[in-house]
Parts: structure tokens; C-alpha cells; sequence
């Protein structure tokens, strides 16, 4: 019985690079219609189910065996701590972690830490900022937001934010600036620790595919 892969493939801004890198490796990704709802697409030439998703939801999927395989950008993976196998980097969807303030408020953050002892971080990631400062030895009180996390220092309710940037074109738009660099980010091939065992000629042919069109 032939095997088939389940590839888990994020929505958003990494979907467009990850069917270009799968057109690139030679698979059919005429499955991928803009127009399309679906969120099962089946590729029978190459015998791949895709399954589209949230980008945070990726490494649940393959960590739960759902899916065998899926794309994943680094910051999720950090966030998320996924037990999963880290098989490549795909060199696409570069991004950077970052801290930022609001345009002149840089030495009002340090002096409000200095004074009060703690800063409040609005962020996407809880996980990755809580580590990151206490590394620093720092107290924070993090804010969790799904969307806007720009709007937090304007509004007052965040002295900082923790969030990802490709060109600080969003921050400067929004008189933020960076303050401090804390990681980089590109897009990971994972998979699943028990479909790698099970499946590892199919799936190696597929890493060695997706290296040549990276390549």
C-alpha cells in the first residue's frame, strides 16, 4: 500500500513561499487555489494530503501525529517548545525577533524599571519573553495579544512589545523603534518522531527534494 505524507502548511505570510518551494522541488501544488476554503487538499500525483492551518498550530498537529510532516517558522517552534524533529531550515520567511518602545520613550522604559523594578511586555509570544528576560534577570508583567501588538505601547498599556519584524516597516509606521535584537527566524521543516521512524525512505526522498530546489 502506497504511503501517503501529511503535511501540516501554515496560513498567512509563510503559505506563498512554502508552495513556491514545493513547486521549486518539483510537487504538484496545483491542489492550492486562492480561491479555495479548503483545508484538506489532496495532491494525487505525488500522494501528499496538505492540511492548512494557523502557523502556531503546525507543530501541534505534528507533534500529535496528525500530520507527519509540516512548515514551521522558527519563532513558533521557540514559542511553542514542540517535542518534534527540526529536519531543515528552508532559508524563506526570514524574519527577527525583537523588542521595541515607543519613539522617544527609550530612557523613560529604563528609568521605569529602574524605579518601579518591573516593565510590562505585550506580545504574541509569553513564552519566548518570559525566557528572554529572565536570562536578563529582569522582572516583567506580559501582556497576551493575538493581533495589534503595535497599538499596545501608543494605547499605555505596554512599555515594550515582543514581536517579530521583516523590514521595521510596521514599527516605523507606528513611531515604534527596535531597542533590542532578540532572535532570528526562517522557516523549519518538521516532523513528527514516530512518522520520521516509520516513513523515513519517503520522507528523506521529500528533504532531499526540497534541499536541491533551496539549493
Amino acid at each position: 500500500m502506497k504511503q501517503i505524507l501529511k503535511i501540516a502548511v501554515p496560513k498567512g505570510y509563510l503559505l506563498e513561499s512554502t508552495i513556491k518551494l514545493l513547486n521549486k522541488a518539483g510537487y504538484d501544488v496545483s491542489c492550492f487555489s486562492k480561491d479555495s476554503r479548503q483545508l484538506f487538499l489532496q495532491s494525487e500525483t505525488n500522494g501528499i494530503k496538505y492540511i492548512i492551518t494557523r502557523p502556531m498550530d503546525v507543530p501541534v498537529y505534528v507533534e500529535s501525529g496528525a500530520c507527519d510532516l509540516g512548515f514551521a517558522g522558527k519563532d513558533v517552534l521557540l514559542e511553542t517548545e514542540s517535542n518534534v524533529f527540526e529536519l531543515m531550515d528552508t532559508k524563506d520567511g526570514y524574519c527577527r525577533i525583537i523588542i521595541a518602545v515607543k519613539n522617544g520613550c527609550q530612557e523613560n522604559v529604563k528609568n521605569r524599571y529602574e524605579h518601579f523594578g518591573t516593565i510590562k511586555v505585550a506580545t504574541k509570544y509569553p513564552n519566548i519573553t518570559r525566557k528572554y528576560f529572565e536570562k536578563k534577570g529582569m522582572q516583567v508583567e506580559i501582556i497576551k495579544l493575538y493581533g495589534s501588538v503595535e497599538l499596545a505601547p501608543l494605547l499605555g498599556i505596554a512599555d515594550e512589545i515582543l514581536d517579530i519584524t521583516a523590514t521595521g516597516k510596521t514599527l516605523t509606521e507606528n513611531n515604534l523603534v527596535e531597542m533590542e535584537n532578540v532572535a532570528k527566524s526562517t522557516t523549519r521543516l518538521i516532523a513528527n518522531e514516530v512518522s520520521y521512524r516509520i516513513k523515513n525512505e519517503i520522507i528523506e526522498k521529500f528533504i532531499n527534494n526540497l534541499k536541491k530546489a533551496v539549493n
